[in-house]
């Protein structure tokens, strides 16, 4: 009975039946979208598939489709500590040239924020704290969760999260495919891969990920449950004590358990929303990318890096597709990487500390 009382408390009394056949959606979802080449597949095939059946009111059993919240939050430190994972040794002797462009990225994030932020909220369409957090330029999982958390409209900034990303990842990659005359990217065929596991690099990835996440958040840094992962991760990795990251089989069940709980949040959307939201999306994601060149073109001189790479490293896009495009280009992956990992702590922090100053009000 203590264990029945406490399932209830973790993931509440769901319909069991439909929550298997929801995450069974979302998996399928997830091949589908692998299978055509859309960027981070299974993330965002799991949230088109079972946003879509979701806000088509579809009633498999009797029920609408269900993913428990909970599984979410057991899942995220997979991604903080794969994330970390992209740190490497070398990242202390090539970081002290990337200074001025880090440096950048710190005054590029609130800046880029703001301006969208503003460029939301003035056109009427959305409250305050949904403008805000659906203007973050980055951090969709971790964005979600804060605005959640705020009383932000939770089914239009996950439309806004989602559609700031799949715009991004879908237009640079569709940019540079242009500029370079073939396929970069996931369509490049090129992959992401950490070292081989032993029984060492799974303690070390198990204590990042446990540790990370129980100090994350009893330390209230901002989405705690995958800073402190992605903190410990990269630290690790940095000091040598591992190269390996979680196996592409566990990154991939955690995208399709998040992107399904993602989806199923669409339940009862009106479809004018959604168009809101791609308007609104689009709106911002000009300002990102147009920022992000804008910066990229006064900084690479500085630098020593080519335009294209400091604009890739600045767009807020998601980190492993950005990192794929770097690799298909021959860029410095170590450049692109320690900027999306520097972009993801600090839009969620500024989300974090920000939010609670902006007000509620239209």
């Amino acid at each position: 009975m203590r264990l029945k009382a406490s399932l209830i408390r973790l993931f509440g009394t769901p319909h069991w039946p439909t929550v298997a056949l929801t995450y069974g959606v979302g998996l399928a979802g997830g091949l589908a979208a692998r299978r055509i080449g859309l960027p981070l597949p299974m993330l965002l095939g799991p949230l088109l598939a079972v946003g879509v059946l979701t806000l088509a009111g579809v009633r498999p059993l009797g029920h609408l489709l269900q993913a428990p919240q909970s599984f979410r939050m057991l899942v995220i430190p997979v991604i903080g500590v794969a994330i970390g994972g992209a740190a490497r040794p070398e990242l202390l002797d090539e970081a002290p040239h990337w200074l001025v462009s880090l440096g950048a990225l710190g005054l590029f994030i609130p800046l880029v924020h703001l301006a969208g932020f503003r460029l939301l909220a003035a056109t009427g369409r959305i409250d305050r704290r949904t403008a805000f957090y659906g203007a973050a330029p980055g951090g969709l999982v971790e964005t979600v969760h804060l605005g959640e958390e705020a009383g932000a409209d939770v089914q239009m900034l996950v439309m806004l999260q989602f559609l700031r990303l799949i715009l991004t990842i879908f237009l640079i990659p569709v940019a540079f495919s242009l500029m370079e005359g073939h396929a970069v990217g996931s369509a490049a065929g090129a992959a992401v891969r950490g070292g081989a596991l032993d029984p060492a690099d799974v303690a070390v990835l198990i204590f990042a990920a446990v540790v990370g996440a129980v100090a994350g958040l009893r330390l209230r840094l901002p989405a705690g449950h995958m800073l402190g992962p992605l903190l410990l991760s990269g630290a690790a990795h940095v000091a040598g004590l591992t190269d390996a990251v979680p196996p592409g089989w566990m990154l991939a069940a955690a995208q399709v358990v998040i992107g399904t709980a993602l989806g199923v949040r669409f339940a009862g959307m009106p479809k004018r929303r959604i168009l809101d939201a791609l308007a609104l999306a689009a709106l911002n994601a000009a300002v990102t990318m147009g920022g992000a060149l804008l910066f990229a073109v006064n900084l690479a001189a500085l630098t020593g890096q080519p335009v294209r790479a400091v604009f890739l490293a600045f767009a807020p896009g998601g980190l492993i597709e950005m990192g794929l495009i770097a690799l298909s280009l021959n860029m410095s992956i170590l450049y692109v990487t320690a900027h999306h990992l520097l972009r993801i702590v600090l839009a969620v922090s500024v989300a974090r500390y920000g939010g609670p100053r902006i007000g509620g009000g239209p």
